[in-house]
């Protein structure tokens, strides 16, 4: 059996698309028009990557606002915000570049999934002709709604995290009951967690344990055999071509991340700069039996952020070495990041968002022939 390989989730807007957001965002368009422009572009994503050869697809995320906020916004700036919340949360992250992107604030109870990413399965699986996956967020990102210190006015902060829970558990299962093959739970502030950066107060708590208590808190409600499609993505950020933490040491996170009792996890390592060291870490701490379950290792070996595209020979060099530290039966291929987790992304080192999604399709069908190439090396 080949080693198995899935993309993390989302791919650039086409131009047109982000163009249609503004456009509603303004108010010079109406939803009919935007959700046109959404389904138009989801088509295109699915039959692009089912003709990269991929086992497994996704629509790209197209109709989401982001891969945190699907939940909470129609858009990113904020049009649609779900009850409860105001614009003026916490950053989630400020990147390399100097850009930033906020999360709302919650201002009461109860806290209630404005979307679920089901709905997105149920409008994308019948365009798909292979097994569709979908992504969702995780409940540690959502935890950052809640103000840092004190306790909201008649909702105290451990009803909204039960709440959250709930919310995070029924946002998986509806989506596997919709008809996904696979849910993966982004976890991207796992790395940021341990930054520290003076900038952005939540980085400096030491919150990635509780991170992980709460994330486990809704994945140890789903049984092994269920917890063997649901994983775990994390990585140091992947906006407008930049990084928020890729200077955080992997190995304050991988001992931590491994506790989540996940069936598989995504992780960028195609653009690290010791993948070796990397490798051994993730043998080392990753688990044959996480109550039930062997976590598969899917190693990032296509960098998003590079308009220059990896080769197949490069892949299968990635995942021959990685076999060296990581059972091999436990081993996948995967994207270091989202292609473009934001829904607004001009793709700064690729020129253009359209440019980009070409690329990121070039890259996705070196990865299936590079994961090819190194099922063949391995035996398998």
């Amino acid at each position: 059996m080949p080693l198995p390989t899935e993309n993390v989730g989302s791919l650039p807007r086409p131009a047109k698309l982000q163009a249609t957001i503004a456009a509603y965002d303004e108010g010079k368009v109406g939803f009919e028009e935007l959700a046109a422009e959404q389904d138009a572009a989801c088509r295109d994503s699915i039959e692009r990557m089912e003709a990269t050869g991929a086992p497994v697809v996704s629509d790209g995320e197209q109709r989401a606002s982001s891969f945190a906020t699907y939940p909470l916004t129609d858009t990113l700036a904020g049009t649609g915000l779900a009850p409860n919340l105001a614009a003026d949360g916490q950053y989630f992250a400020i990147f390399d570049d100097g850009h930033h992107r906020q999360l709302p604030r919650l201002t009461g109870g109860p806290f209630r999934y404005k979307t679920y990413a089901s709905q997105y399965v149920e409008k994308s699986l019948p365009m798909a002709h292979k097994p569709l996956k979908q992504a969702v967020i995780a409940p540690s990102m959502l935890s950052l709604l809640y103000p840092l210190d004190g306790q909201l006015e008649d909702y105290p902060r451990e009803q909204f995290l039960a709440d959250l829970c709930d919310e995070a558990e029924k946002d998986i299962r509806q989506a596997f009951g919709a008809g996904a093959s696979r849910v993966s739970i982004d976890f991207t502030e796992g790395r940021l967690a341990s930054k520290n950066d003076p900038r952005n107060p939540w980085t400096g708590r030491r919150m990635l344990e509780q991170f992980i208590e709460l994330n486990n808190r809704v994945i140890d409600r789903f049984s092994p055999e269920e917890r063997r499609n649901i994983g775990v993505h994390t990585c140091p950020g992947g906006d407008m071509d930049s990084v928020h933490s890729a200077e955080v040491d992997y190995a304050e996170l991988l001992p931590s991340m491994f506790k989540m009792n996940a069936g598989y996890f995504l992780m960028q390592l195609a653009s690290e700069k010791d993948k070796e060291r990397v490798y051994r870490l993730v043998g080392e701490h990753s688990r044959d039996d996480a109550n039930g379950v062997p976590q598969v290792c899917f190693i990032g070996v296509i960098n998003p952020l590079d308009p220059t595209v990896e080769t197949a020979e490069q892949v299968a060099g990635d995942l021959v070495t990685a076999a060296n530290f990581i059972p091999k039966e436990r081993l996948g291929a995967t994207d270091d990041c989202g292609f473009s987790p934001f829904s607004v992304d001009d793709k700064p080192r690729h020129g253009s968002p359209d440019f980009a999604r070409d690329i990121a399709f070039q890259k996705i069908t070196a990865r299936v022939a590079g994961v090819e190439q190194a099922s063949e090396q391995l035996h398998l």
